[in-house]
């Protein structure tokens, strides 16, 4: 396993000032203030995945990062404040694009279209991480400050993504996270962690903490927080009945389903959202097939139509699903004696029935 021995330092400018300092604190004065860092990291064609430098503010974490991985490490850049994040990307097809926002957590088909000043502190840091995976494909990418502008709650949730997608492959790349917050670390299951507060490397792969989430029946009033987050309408049948799923006490997800008219027992899904800053580690399909299960124990049968492909991946992987229908171009009949109906036309969609757990 290579050493890495790294010194930095500075000029020190005699001052007043400074000669207090010095005579208050017992501070030797030289002409330069110097700090070397001497720690065990795995080389890069090691067999690992995923990595963790961690430490406090001032611990050397920036410096042994940049010694290590030089241009690998990625640090914030500004974005242009009169474009799309989807068109800040570079050249590569819209589906690489989308898939990897999908694989990161940021799900949001109406936050992709906006410019990233506008965005919240979740989807931004997610939108970092899309652009620094995308410029290290294939290589080992290094994320200073990870985490470090969001939420704890966020944080955890998005570091359980990145992993997630990294370990499925959904991410061509090996990851190094870079951040002062021990939180993340279960939550990441790094392979190493490299603790600078003590200059001591370990080898491990935790468990990652699970995602217990309270689902009740609620009222329509409920989806006035998810519904600016659905990528087709923001609208809500008066008949709908209607989920909400906590976590912690927090509201993470949405979920309601409808009676197909002339149909007996027969449901489907009409809407289904994920707030942006807990996407990306399943809790949305956990919900509706909690919800379908529910109705499936009671002799009910329920569907879901979907046109993301997230969640069209996910019913054609998953036993409890069947395909009943696929449509290239969407739906062509007219639901117009609804109020407020959008149907499916101009887009590719997938029906499946749930069958239930096996």
């Amino acid at each position: 396993m290579p050493n890495v021995d790294v010194t930095v330092s500075c000029p020190v400018f005699d001052s007043f000032r400074v000669q207090q300092v010095a005579g208050m604190f017992d501070v030797p004065i030289g002409e330069r203030a110097s700090e070397r860092f001497r720690v065990e990291l795995p080389a890069l064609d090691d067999d690992w995945t995923i990595g963790l430098i961690v430490g406090p503010s001032g611990s050397g974490k920036s410096t042994v990062a940049r010694k290590v991985f030089g241009d690998r490490l990625y640090r914030h850049r500004e974005w242009p404040r009169d474009r799309a994040v989807v068109d800040c990307l570079g050249d590569r097809p819209i589906k690489e694009i989308t898939g990897l926002f999908t694989a990161v957590g940021f799900s949001s088909p109406p936050s992709w279209i906006k410019p990233y000043h506008v965005l919240s502190g979740g989807e931004q840091f997610r939108c970092d991480l899309v652009r620094a995976l995308l410029e290290g494909a294939g290589q080992v990418v290094a994320f200073d400050e990870f985490t470090s502008v969001v939420d704890r709650n966020v944080a955890k949730i998005g570091s359980a993504a990145i992993a997630k997608a990294i370990r499925l492959r959904r991410i061509d790349c090996r990851f190094v996270a870079v951040t002062c917050h021990y939180d993340v670390t279960e939550w990441l299951q790094p392979d190493w962690v490299l603790d600078m507060a003590t200059a001591t490397f370990t080898r491990r792969c935790l468990q990652r903490p699970p995602i217990e989430l309270e689902i009740f029946r609620c009222r329509r009033r409920a989806w006035r927080m998810f519904a600016r987050y659905h990528y087709l309408s923001g609208s809500l049948s008066t008949a709908a009945r209607c989920y909400i799923a906590l976590w912690k006490g927090t509201p993470v997800a949405f979920c309601a389903v409808l009676s197909l008219i002339g149909r007996k027992n027969r449901w489907r899904f009409s809407r289904i959202v994920t707030l942006p800053d807990f996407q990306g580690v399943g809790i949305g399909l956990g919900v509706t097939e909690t919800v379908a299960e529910l109705y499936r124990r009671r002799g009910q049968r329920i569907n879901v139509t979907a046109a993301h492909p997230a969640l069209i991946a996910h019913c054609r992987r998953s036993p409890r699903w069947r395909a009943v229908n696929v449509r290239k171009t969407g739906s062509s009949r007219s639901k117009g004696f609804i109020k407020n109906y959008r149907n499916s036309a101009g887009r590719a969609v997938v029906s499946f029935e749930y069958m239930g757990a096996t």
